[in-house]
């Protein structure tokens, strides 16, 4: 009789084997589970972010007092606003693919872009600040 572990969507059972003589059947066992510690996942390598355009750079020092931030950890599908746009609040500044949904995020108060500080392919997690108004 020889044991293995075996892991089965992320749970670990041990499991017993036994050799048997060509064309003899034994009933099977139920295998129980074992509790293992879980590995940590390994860590994703980083993405670099594309090249922001002129316009953000030339923006990037001046945040607006309104901070507009990702809500969660995603990529950026589109920007829909620029430096020195005019939004009423509720329009959408960006999309955010997030687990494979599209995620408008809109502006919480009407008021004027101060900056733009991603671009359409960047990599943001939670809270990374989007963009700014005024």
């Amino acid at each position: 009789m020889r044991k293995f572990n075996v892991t089965v969507n992320g749970i670990v059972y041990e499991v017993e084997v036994e050799e048997v003589a060509t064309g003899a059947v034994s009933a099977p066992r139920a295998a129980t589970p074992v509790v293992a510690p879980a590995a940590p996942a390994p860590a994703a390598a980083p993405v670099a972010a594309p090249a922001p355009t002129a316009a953000q750079t030339a923006s990037a020092g001046s945040t607006g007092a309104v901070t507009i931030k990702a809500p969660m950890p995603g990529t950026i599908l589109d920007v829909k606003v620029s430096v020195g746009a005019s939004v009423k609040k509720g329009d959408i500044v960006a999309i955010l693919e997030a687990m494979k949904m599209e995620n408008e995020i809109r502006a919480p108060q009407d008021g004027t872009v101060a900056s733009v500080n991603v671009s359409k392919g960047a990599t943001v997690n939670a809270d990374d600040l989007l963009v700014s108004l005024n």
